[in-house]
C-alpha cells in the first residue's frame, strides 16, 4: 500500500501542475514551428533552431535564432508571444 501511494504522488503532482496551468505540454514545440513559418516566410529555409532568450511572465516571450539552410553565416531572429511569430531581425 505505502508503494503504491509513493508512485501516485508524482503523477498528482504532474496533474495538478497542468490543471493549474503552471506546466504548459507542448507550448515551446508549438513557438518552434511558429517561427519555423515565420523564417519561411521571410525566404529563409529554416535549419537549426535555438533559443536565444525566453521570459516568463504575463506577456512571456521567446526568441530563436534560425539558421537558414544553403547560405553561410545567415541566420534570422524570432520572436515568439504565445503562437504569434515576427521577424526580428
Amino acid at each position: 500500500m505505502k508503494r503504491a501511494a509513493l508512485l501516485a504522488v508524482p503523477i498528482l503532482a504532474a496533474v495538478t501542475g497542468l490543471a493549474a496551468g503552471l506546466i504548459m505540454p507542448g507550448e515551446a514545440a508549438a513557438n518552434q514551428a511558429e517561427a519555423k513559418e515565420a523564417a519561411r516566410l521571410a525566404n529563409c529555409k529554416p535549419g537549426k533552431i535555438e533559443p536565444i532568450k525566453t521570459t516568463t511572465g504575463r506577456t512571456g516571450e521567446t526568441i530563436y535564432k534560425i539558421e537558414c539552410q544553403g547560405q553561410k553565416d545567415v541566420f534570422v531572429l524570432v520572436r515568439c508571444q504565445g503562437r504569434l511569430c515576427t521577424i526580428a531581425r
